[in-house]
């Protein structure tokens, strides 16, 4: 067994490994970047060693630094983790040279695997059914076109050594492929380092059902059953679930035989993922294999008890698998769900800055934190948005779902912006609870963007039992109140009468309820049993009022008593600064194209400029027609959310 383990990663998924390493008794060093010098995996490792510049390519992405580092720390394993050099061939051959294992395939396997091209060639000839298109990788946007002309649109545009929704793009039509092509090459080539792609044909409304396998240097393959990760955003994977609610045991046999033969075919070593794309019959269709790890490994590790890590760290160090494919039995249901620093209110935009509070659910047994992340971290605008996996267990689907709705609720993060409400609101929707999922779910439940309804029905109470325990702790006595609940601009009178046993009885327009809580001013959860359902509120104390959030929907409430209610409503409403003349940085990153000048004229839906933040680029766009009256930023300009890029006369 290896005595020490260089993990080539950073944020959870590095922190993950660790725990795992650490169990087993294994030393581990980190590696990291500028930008990552306080980080928590930096941290948490035995040792660290710095590797370069904030930015990926001088740091993360240099396979010789990291290699160098190995070598200074004795490190006798490097595990990549995902992302980054975790399916670079060149990478695990750099590490055998130096005579350092690499915990992950044989570079053979990653380089026919990683090749989109290849490995679809390959499933072919092992009979695998593939998705229509391209048989060759490409930088030219002029036979794309054609390629998609002739296999019909819709169409996708895939990075040839990509992976996490990098470098792909959907075109519905010539103008959609031509105006997308560039980004996608240009992403390929900022996240992997190579930027040929490919396209294929575009199976609208599909599902997207993944099948685990494990293999040793024996010859023993082995599936773990599948995933569901259906629901994404951009080709960026935002829950997933083990088992997926979709398959019959007849499909999920044959998509389990397919991936373990294509796995014997490439003669396959550690854990690797056979990907599929599902239509609406049940048909399916090889996708792509990824040899890493995955993201979203933890919902089969809860459903079937085993550590995929560590069995990656065995396989590695010789030992074969510990277990043959009847041995497998999943068990209950496991779901998943990303927390990543973005703004679900602001389409999603990445955000960065300092967790100025973090405070995860409690513990449970069936609740599981993979986290890279604590309060105080700095979140960079360099890398991923994502922070952290928040994964429930259940013995049915029902169960697990609604246990990660209700940690979600009790997470709590301040400082950047988040998708907790979001996640809340995605799994709490009908559709989602019918296991009724695409890969388009999100764009076409959530089209007008995220912005739900306060629910006055559960906040107007709990607002006015907050007021009334101010109010009796001033007077050192239990009364009862009448109240008038200001929420969203409108008035909402409330009572509140103390009963036996500690609790309250508050009135509204709704009727009655009884909430019983130990909730005490300046906490920020509200801990409540409402009508004998537990129920968990955030609480942001404003300079008047406060800002009360539960599943997704955050409103601003003020409690008052009627008098003051009727002045409050007088006040007049402070305007906000007119900005429609400025076209405004959305987010925190670096600017990497300017395509207008002082004086163009431009049309509505024009492509001003380019942001890239966290990987992705963000293209900012004319939202109506004009002329350019100056320019106030240049390509290679690190950006402030809300800088000034240019404006409009």
């Amino acid at each position: 067994m290896f005595k020490k383990i260089l993990i080539a990663n950073r944020g959870e998924i590095a922190c993950r490994i660790m725990r795992t390493a650490r169990r087993l008794g294994i030393a581990t060093v980190a590696v990291y970047s500028e930008a990552d010098a306080g980080a928590l995996h930096a941290r948490l490792a035995d040792q660290a060693v710095a590797i370069g510049p904030a930015v990926a390519s001088k740091s993360y992405l240099n396979a010789a630094a990291i290699v160098r580092a190995a070598r200074k720390t004795g490190a006798d394993a490097v595990h990549p983790g995902y992302g980054f050099l975790a399916e670079n061939a060149a990478f695990a051959r750099g590490l055998a040279k130096a005579d350092i294992a690499f915990i992950g395939p044989p570079p053979a396997a990653i380089a026919t695997m990683g090749d989109k091209i290849k490995s679809k060639k390959l499933a072919q000839k092992e009979g695998l059914t593939v998705i229509p298109g391209d048989t060759a990788a490409t930088g030219d946007e002029g036979r794309a076109a054609r390629v998609a002309g002739r296999i019909g649109y819709p169409v996708m545009i895939k990075a040839t050594a990509g992976g996490g929704g990098k470098g792909m793009r959907i075109a519905h039509d010539e103008g959609e492929l031509r105006h997308g092509f560039a980004a996608a090459v240009r992403e390929a080539k900022s996240s992997f380092g190579d930027g040929r792609v490919f396209v294929e044909k575009f199976i609208e409304s599909p599902r997207h059902i993944e099948i685990q396998v494990l293999a040793d240097d024996l010859g023993n393959v082995i599936h773990l059953g599948e995933r569901e990760c259906s629901i994404q955003r951009r080709h960026q994977k935002v829950i997933e679930e083990a088992p997926s609610p979709f398959l019959d045991k007849k499909t999920r046999a044959a998509m389990g035989a397919q991936a373990v033969a294509l796995a014997r075919a490439v003669k396959y070593v550690s854990a690797g993922t056979v990907e599929f794309i599902v239509d609406s019959m049940g048909n399916f269709y090889f996708l792509e294999m990824n040899t890493r790890l995955q993201v979203e490994h933890s919902v089969t590790e809860l459903v079937t008890g085993l550590d995929i890590v560590e069995l990656m760290i065995r396989i590695a160090a010789g030992e074969a698998l510990p277990l043959t494919q009847g041995k497998v039995r999943p068990k209950g249901w496991a779901v998943e769900a990303r927390v990543y620093a973005e703004d679900p209110r602001a389409y999603f935009l990445p955000s960065a800055g300092r967790l100025v509070r973090y405070l995860p659910p409690p513990d449970h047994d069936h609740l599981r934190l993979d986290s890279g992340v604590e309060e105080g971290s700095d979140i960079p605008f360099h890398y991923d948005p994502l922070m952290a996996k928040l994964i429930a267990w259940g013995p049915d689907r029902d169960a697990a779902v609604r246990r990660l709705v209700r940690a979600l609720d009790a997470f709590l993060i301040r400082g950047v912006a988040h998708n907790l409400g979001f996640l809340a609101a995605v799994m709490a929707h009908p559709r989602f609870m019918e296991g009724r999922l695409s890969t388009s779910f999100i764009d076409e439940e959530f089209e007008g963007g995220f912005d739900p309804q306060a629910p006055a029905r559960v906040l107007v109470p709990v607002a006015a039992f907050m007021h009334q325990v101010f109010h009796d702790r001033a007077r050192a006595r239990r009364t009862p109140g009448a109240w008038v609940v200001r929420l969203e601009g409108d008035n909402h009178p409330a009572t509140v009468r103390p009963l036996k046993g500690g609790s309250f009885e508050v009135t509204t327009s709704h009727g009655p309820c009884r909430i019983s809580s130990e909730w005490m001013p300046g906490q920020p959860l509200f801990w409540a049993l409402i009508d004998g359902a537990e129920t968990c509120i955030q609480v942001e104390r404003l300079n008047v009022g406060y800002r009360l959030s539960l599943g997704g929907a955050r409103a601003r409430v003020l409690v008052t008593d009627e008098r003051s209610a009727e002045l409050v409503a007088r006040m007049p409403e402070r305007i906000p600064p007119d900005t429609s003349r400025l076209v405004l940085s959305p987010m925190p990153g670096l600017l990497i194209h300017v395509g207008v000048e002082a004086g163009q004229a431009v049309k509505a839906g024009e492509k001003l400029a380019i942001v890239e933040a966290m990987k992705m680029e963000n293209a900012i766009l004319a939202v109506r027609d004009g002329i350019i009256a100056a320019v106030h930023a240049r390509p290679g300009d690190s950006m402030a959310a809300g800088q000034v890029i240019m404006e409009f006369e």
